[in-house]
């Protein structure tokens, strides 16, 4: 993205210089100005700027080509940290990531689904633990905190009989004032998406969507979704629900009404095989039965392929993204299975790929995590628009 003269893109034009050197790495005064489209003194002024409020730091002087030695400016990995918090069912992760999006801290803790007050409570407790752990780490580190990212499972806004009761949509916690209550108690601000949004923006920050402006990221997780980057922004939605595509009717279910979802996501597998969702050890159970498990295995993988192949052409066909990845809250021979299945089916047909994405139990936390660095100082284009 390139930056502007006009008199109201200030933020705009910081926005596009730090997003170069986030893409490209170190760069010098000469091969920003180029990257970015700005002047030479504007760019300047910007450098200048950052590097006093240590968001950027010099490099040691290089020689470019036959010029004279330049000095390469990048970003200062502590120059500002964000806190990421994934609830999901039973279990809540908070990790720390720095400037670069790289993790400095990780806690977790299990959470009681049916008690959004008493969860709460943990939360607090948790995120008030990484902050001290943080100041330690890095003193005043705590000080640079820019916000605090909030992610768990969609759909969110359902309504209908017994959803309070319904621990698989987390029902209770979409009704509890989550966001307003975490700012109110942290002081800092926080925002909310769904789980695949938020590995999604992992997978922009520092994975396979990377330097990418369009990419859409299927998340397989406890269930199944995508996240969307158009225009190097994450799409949401009106209502935050973009993406939601576990929620769409199967195209090849022998019962009707079944979802995606019911058929590929950790849920669908834990009940083909009668796997415990609350197993500490479920990853290590998960790739025991991949290596051990037999025909039995191979056909749930092939149908659940068959149902991924099906969602990354209506990807494909929808948005038609740079990348379709895979990415998920799921162990990495899982998703490099399914990966190698969809892409048998794929390629010999002339299909773009399916690229394997992050393989993290961690991944959701870490993509919440990059949602404040995302919001303050990715390239918007509503920063033009602005008088």
């Amino acid at each position: 993205m390139f930056g502007t003269s006009s008199g109201a893109a200030g933020v705009h034009n910081r926005r596009v210089v730090i997003d170069a050197i986030r893409v490209n790495g170190a760069l010098s005064r000469a091969a920003l100005a180029r990257a970015t489209k700005l002047a030479k003194q504007t760019l300047s002024n910007i450098i200048d700027d950052l590097e006093r409020e240590g968001l950027v730091i010099a490099r040691e002087v290089v020689k470019e080509g036959r010029g004279k030695p330049a000095m390469p400016y990048d970003l200062a990995p502590f120059g500002a940290f964000s806190i990421g918090l994934q609830i999901d069912r039973h279990l809540a992760h908070c990790v720390v990531v720095d400037f670069l999006g790289r993790v400095v801290l990780r806690r977790e803790t299990s959470l009681a689904v049916r008690d959004p007050e008493t969860g709460f409570r943990t939360l607090c407790t948790l995120i008030g633990e990484s902050l001290e752990e943080l100041a330690r780490l890095h003193p005043k580190g705590d000080e640079r905190v820019l916000g605090l990212g909030v992610a768990m499972p969609g759909p969110f806004g359902l309504r209908g009989a017994n959803m309070t009761d319904d621990d698989y949509t987390m029902a209770r916690w979409q009704e509890y004032p989550l966001i307003a209550n975490l700012e109110k108690e942290t002081g800092l601000e926080a925002s909310l998406q769904n789980d695949a949004g938020a590995a999604a923006t992992a997978e922009k920050l520092t994975g396979r969507a990377h330097g990418l402006r369009s990419a859409a990221c299927i998340y397989l997780g406890y269930g199944l979704g995508a996240g969307l980057i158009i225009n190097g922004e994450l799409f949401s939605g009106r209502d935050g629900n973009a993406g939601e595509i576990g929620m769409i009717p199967s195209p090849f279910a022998k019962r009707r009404g079944t979802t995606l979802e019911q058929n590929v996501s950790l849920n669908a597998l834990c009940d083909a095989f009668a796997l415990d969702r609350k197993d500490m050890r479920l990853f290590a159970r998960i790739e025991d039965l991949l290596a051990n498990g037999g025909e039995q295995v191979e056909d749930w993988i092939v149908s659940a392929a068959n149902h991924l192949d099906w969602a990354a052409d209506l990807l494909q066909l929808t948005l038609s993204p740079e990348g379709v990845i895979l990415c998920g809250t799921a162990p990495p021979a899982l998703i490099e299975r399914l990966v190698a299945h969809v892409n048998a089916r794929r390629k010999p047909a002339g299909k773009q790929g399916l690229l394997s994405g992050k393989a993290d139990p961690w991944i959701v936390a870490i993509g919440a995590a990059a949602e404040p660095i995302s919001r303050s100082f990715d390239p918007r284009y509503s920063a033009l628009l602005k008088n």
